[in-house]
């Protein structure tokens, strides 16, 4: 087996979730765009694990640690932007970041409640 083919679609692969993660709104979509990326690692790993017949097949051992973690990545992803998603009913990043400074701005301009009852006092 050549090893340009396999290679050439895990950077496929990896291009087109780098450009879901860069280019897509959604947080779902987003982290499908994370597994694609992780999935073009995995095919790059036992590609070179076959191409260098290693004998422990290393390549393979460390695909299905990458495939565990993967799942345990987009369990704990998805229930955070479905809790987001509860909260605040989107699950656009955009909107979520400008509500997340909006907040953050409007906690400093108030002034603490302690502060005005010490001078009071």
């Amino acid at each position: 087996m050549h090893l340009a083919y396999p290679a050439v679609l895990a950077a496929l692969l990896f291009a087109t979730g780098l450009y879901g993660v860069l280019a897509r709104r959604n947080a779902i979509l987003v982290l499908m765009s994370v597994e694609l990326m992780l999935n073009a690692v995995n095919l790059n790993l036992v590609a070179f694990d076959v191409w260098l017949r290693d004998t422990l097949h290393a390549g393979q051992a460390l695909t299905l640690f990458t495939i565990a973690i993967a799942a345990a990545e987009i369990g704990i992803g998805l229930a955070i932007v479905l809790m987001v998603y509860r909260n605040r009913g989107t699950a656009d990043i955009d909107k979520l970041r400008d509500n997340a400074e909006s907040a953050r701005s409007a906690q400093r301009d108030q002034p603490d409640a302690t502060a005005e009852t010490e001078v009071a006092a």
